[in-house]
């Protein structure tokens, strides 16, 4: 049988949002400024007549008068979907330094994917370590190592809104330990961010003075190494719950905390 990964008429789904400026969901907006072809024609003559080619040379001495468009972002790495490395969390993880995103083995970044569906499950509530098994259950599977866990919360289809910063439940503590000792290294979520919402962790630590309450789902990944997708999409247009082909491979930024990730599934047609 063709692996789908190779299979030329297989069906890739995107599961990804993309990085885009002024959006009411990204608290930290990207800024992208754009140079269209004359623009960015002209910056690239600037270049060449300050290293001594051409001195009065423009955009209007590339073919068409047209040379090359780009784009400067100025943006967290956190921006659209992507994924965590185990130094975003702290500086161990298990006893040994953490893993910034360009140490993360490839190997943990393709396998196949298990969708656990808690869109039934309340926003601002926390995802416990007994609900991933009762889903589990539900699709009669048992966790291998190496397969890439997917929590569906839905929240995707609030994306462009402010409501995405908050209208979704996050994994907890307990719930994230759980799957890393079954060995899963890679947890995606299609929400802005892994555990509850900003606003629900300060509320509850304000409430209690308790620290536990902040990022707990995050910080967990000082006990048990693995790395997160945060900000994933389209997962309800995944056909199957179970063994969906996926690659989600992050750019390798050096020392850095994340990496952005555009993560696909292959499903055979």
């Amino acid at each position: 049988m063709r692996s789908p990964l190779t299979a030329a008429d297989a069906k890739m789904i995107d599961l990804s949002i993309p990085v885009e400026s002024n959006s009411p969901s990204e608290p930290w907006t990207p800024e992208i400024e754009y140079w269209d072809h004359e623009v960015g024609g002209d910056k690239l003559a600037e270049n060449l007549r300050e290293s001594g080619y051409g001195e009065n040379l423009s955009h209007e001495d590339f073919p068409d008068g047209k040379g090359l468009a780009w784009e400067e972002i100025t943006a967290i790495i956190h921006t659209g979907t992507h994924m965590d490395a185990p130094w975003h969390y702290g500086p161990e993880s298990e006893g040994e330094p953490s893993k910034t995103i360009d140490e993360i083995p490839a190997e943990w970044c393709r396998g196949n994917a298990v969708v656990l569906d808690f869109t039934w499950k309340e926003p601002r509530t926390e995802i416990s370590a007994a609900e991933i098994d009762e889903q589990l259950e539900e699709l009669n599977h048992d966790l291998s190592p190496g397969e890439i866990v997917l929590i569906e919360t839905g929240a995707d289809k609030l994306w462009g809104t402010e409501e995405y910063l908050t209208e979704f439940p996050g994994m907890g503590a307990e719930a994230t330990k759980h799957l890393v000792n079954q060995g899963i290294k890679v947890i995606g979520i299609d929400a802005y961010g892994f555990d509850k919402p900003f606003v629900e962790m300060g509320e509850r630590f304000a409430e209690t003075g308790d620290n536990a309450e902040l990022w707990p789902a995050h910080l967990a990944g000082r006990e048990a190494e693995y790395c997160q997708i945060e900000k994933m999409a389209n997962l309800d247009k995944l056909p199957r719950r179970t063994d969906i082909p996926l690659v989600a491979f992050p750019i390798k930024v050096k020392d850095a905390s994340a990496g952005w990730t555009r993560p696909v599934a292959f499903i055979e047609e």
